[in-house]
């Protein structure tokens, strides 16, 4: 025997009130960051490591968090939870990389290219 609905449940395919609704609209240029670094760093890793041919932990990081960031938000997804909102964010995609390339220029990324010798 099913039991009563609750008052407080509502039916179950209410929709969410608009201030709850998962998702926002695509961002292509967020995407298209994302979908790049995703490229770039499959293609040719030697993008991020050092001189001496080891891998630069730190600007993997930061470039796998832009990706990251420029793919969950290109699509349109946006996180319920505020940490995650803020993590993966259009404004964490671009500080992100910023910091890559600061990071990168610093310590003498230009190496990685064949070309810049």
């Amino acid at each position: 025997m099913a039991s009563a609905p609750r008052p407080d449940d509502g039916p179950p395919s209410a929709p969410l009130p608009a201030e709850e609704a998962p998702g926002g609209s695509l961002s292509l240029p967020l995407l298209c960051v994302g979908l790049v670094l995703m490229l770039g760093l499959s293609l040719y890793p030697p993008l991020v490591t050092r001189a001496d041919g080891k891998p630069d932990h730190l600007l993997l990081m930061l470039l796998g968090w832009a990706m990251a960031a420029g793919l969950v938000r290109g699509i349109g997804f946006i996180p319920r939870l505020a940490v995650w909102r803020w993590l993966l964010s259009g404004w964490a995609c671009l500080g992100a990389l910023v910091a890559a390339a600061a990071w990168w220029w610093l310590h003498g990324g230009a190496s990685a290219f064949p070309f810049a010798h």
